[in-house]
């Protein structure tokens, strides 16, 4: 299994993974509360594509996982109970983890959050952080495993009204 950036060629199968992703979380529990073809959605694999933070899993040529690592919390991160203050930008966010349904379970997860530690370390920053919808215990589950701390539910000024409050987490490097 290769863990890489999203090239170009890649946009159309990695929008099309994300959408059987929330295909198959409307037909079970969308624990992560995403919208087919809102988000995330091609635009957005274009978008981070660009940006270079669009990372994709590849097993036997096919996307198994795909996440985004940049150091932009998209929201009012200031309000957590962080253990160390840190400011915007000077740490890591991990967002829009998804794994491919037949590969849940399997650790690929455990191994997207071994990649992104050694990303912090490799690039100099002293954390992890990150949010999750507050239902979503899959999530919870998998930073908890791996070594995340929680630091509080907030409304963090995104103006979701489906989703009001985020649970926070932190890993310090």
């Amino acid at each position: 299994m290769e863990i890489r950036l999203c090239r170009s060629a890649d946009i159309h199968a990695t929008g099309t993974f994300y959408d059987r992703v929330v295909m198959w979380l409307d037909e079970h529990v969308n624990y992560p509360k995403w919208t087919y073809g809102v988000y995330p959605s091609i635009d957005f694999v274009k978008r981070t594509t660009a940006l270079q933070t669009l990372y994709i899993c590849i097993d036997h040529d096919k996307i198994v996982g795909a996440f985004v690592i940049n150091n932009d919390p998209q929201g009012s991160y200031q309000k957590g109970d962080w253990t160390r203050e840190i400011a915007d930008g000077n740490y890591l966010v991990i967002h829009s983890l998804a794994i491919a349904p037949e590969m849940q379970g399997q650790g690929l997860g455990s191994k997207v959050v071994a990649f992104c530690i050694e990303e912090a370390k490799q690039h100099g920053y002293p954390a992890i952080r990150l949010d999750v919808v507050p239902d979503n215990e899959p999530a919870k589950k998998l930073y908890e495993k791996n070594g995340f701390t929680f630091c509080g539910d907030y409304d963090l000024d995104r103006g979701i009204p489906e989703i009001p409050i985020f649970s926070l987490y932190e890993l310090n490097i």
